[in-house]
């Protein structure tokens, strides 16, 4: 028996070597972690166990490398379960052959039926040319289960090296997704593949690296500096999340007082309405800690999505950001959001959102995108939600936007107003030019006569007690008593029960 265990302890030694030491050697020198340094910094100490460490794709001979360029396993964050695989790029450059594949397979398999997040560190070269249709096939079977898991797990994806062509739609399926500002690729084709075929000269990081993905292209949602700020940001997130779809949201014992009133809102919304602030302040004034765990940071700032703690529980935020772009809402910003709050909804994450949008923006090009159907999709993920949704108008609610976020007449459960809150078909200024058109042409005075319409008309039509009067609003608050009241709302409503109609799925204008 001893002599098996020492041939065992033999291969297992092996398998732990990788490429071997003059491959991880360059792979240190890019400034790039292994794939287990990767796994050690994302688990708890000693808490990972490793599947498969012996798989080869069947193959066997001289040159074969056991694990077949990928670490598979489970461990713990934080003390609860977690799926990981880890690519490895000292073994055949984590090119994804059929023996990888079925490693990264089976462990979407088990993270399903448990129940469990899965984290995917990505650093592959893509499909691994020699293997052919095989690698094709292999992608393909991945593709299938990340479909299959979404809004049933949370999956994250980790990008911490190059990842072109069918690597990148694995990761584009996950849940979230992280990159590195050095070193970490996302791209459907190549810098030389796009020079060979439209003369488009640009840079791997030009084209597709993290500040592109962050910032443009809205694929990522997360960016780190080193690779150890991803993880632990990686654990950050996965602290807010339930392991799955049935499970409850984390509760986390706070010591910040779930009655504390913060007078210093009282005066944060300036008096000239179209002058911005920082609706950061109000988020973190409101919120456990002041910590607010933001989410696509980058893209499109005039709508803010993250998740924070309300007396310990977690809490999808979504609010408008007046100091960029006054907080209309673009193309960009209503599919950030949508994605975002179907996130929440599929992982029964109460929603909260915070108001103060003048509306959709206006012009050419945003109607030759599709700004109708790009809107569309965030005033469809809001009526889809059955979670507990809290709606406070801080200050402008204008025109479609104002029933877009959350309002009372797409299922908002408690929707509250800011006293200064304005409510309207549009603002005050629009509004007169039409409706008094004729009245301010023949005025002597008519700079006047515009500002004597328009505070008649904010009196008559656009203040919260308007709203108030049908029941669209549920109570007009000072903004000092904002985190009681969101906390007691939620509190009333941890038990709601709402449901959609039988159906498939519902066809959300993609």
């Amino acid at each position: 028996m001893d002599a098996h265990i020492k041939i065992l302890r033999e291969h297992k030694t092996d398998a732990l070597k990788g490429g071997g030491e003059d491959r991880i050697k360059r792979q240190k020198e890019k400034g790039k972690l292994t794939a287990r340094e990767r796994i050690d910094l994302l688990l708890d100490p000693g808490s990972f166990r490793e599947l498969d460490a012996f798989a080869t794709g069947g193959r066997s001979g001289e040159g074969i490398l056991a694990g077949d360029g990928v670490v598979t396993g489970y461990g713990t964050v934080e003390g609860r379960l977690i799926y990981v695989f880890s690519q490895d790029f000292t073994v055949y450059g984590g090119s994804l052959g059929l023996g990888h594949a079925e490693k990264i397979v089976k462990i979407q398999d088990l993270a399903l039926k448990n129940g469990v997040p899965l984290i995917g560190l990505n650093d592959s070269g893509g499909a691994r040319i020699q293997e052919g249709v095989v690698s094709l096939a292999g992608y393909a079977d991945i593709f299938l289960r990340n479909v299959l898991a979404s809004g049933v797990i949370p999956q994250i994806s980790c990008i911490l090296g190059p990842c072109a062509g069918g690597a990148v739609y694995s990761p584009a399926m996950t849940d979230f997704i992280f990159m590195t500002e050095k070193n970490s690729y996302m791209f459907v084709t190549g810098p030389e593949v796009v020079r060979s075929v439209t003369n488009e000269v640009v840079s791997a990081d030009e084209l597709g690296g993290a500040a592109t993905h962050n910032e443009i292209s809205g694929v990522a949602h997360f960016s780190g500096e080193t690779e150890e700020d991803v993880l632990y940001r990686v654990r950050v997130l996965l602290s807010f999340l339930p392991s799955n779809n049935l499970d409850a949201v984390p509760h986390q014992e706070s010591k910040d007082d779930p009655l504390r009133t913060i007078e210093a809102l009282d005066a944060i919304i300036p008096e000239n309405s179209n002058k911005p602030y920082d609706m950061h302040e109000i988020i973190c004034a409101v919120v456990d800690d002041a910590f607010f765990f933001e989410v696509h940071e980058g893209f499109a700032a005039n709508i803010i999505v993250g998740f924070a703690r309300l007396n310990g529980k977690s809490v999808g935020i979504v609010a408008n950001q007046p100091q960029v772009l006054a907080g209309v809402l673009d193309i960009n910003a209503s599919t950030k959001a949508a994605r975002f709050v179907r996130f929440c909804d599929c992982f029964n994450i109460p929603i909260v959102t915070l108001v103060d949008v003048p509306g959709f923006l206006p012009g050419v090009a945003q109607e030759h995108g599709g700004i109708i159907r790009h809107g569309a999709k965030l005033l469809f993920a809001y009526a889809e939600a059955t979670v507990p949704k809290v709606t406070v108008i801080t200050r402008k609610a204008y025109g479609g936007a104002y029933d877009v976020m959350s309002s009372k007449h797409i299922r908002g459960d408690i929707n509250l107003a800011w006293p200064a809150a304005e409510i309207a078909v549009m603002g005050p200024e629009g509004a007169i030019n039409i409706l008094h058109r004729k009245a301010i042409a023949d005025s002597e005075t008519p700079d006047e006569t515009r500002k004597q319409l328009a505070d008649e008309y904010r009196a008559k039509y656009a203040n919260p007690y308007v709203a108030a009067s049908y029941g669209y609003l549920d109570d007009i608050i000072e903004p000092s008593q904002t985190r009681p009241r969101l906390i007691n709302a939620l509190e009333m409503l941890q038990n709601k029960r709402d449901e959609n109609p039988p159906k498939k799925h519902g066809n959300i204008p993609l």
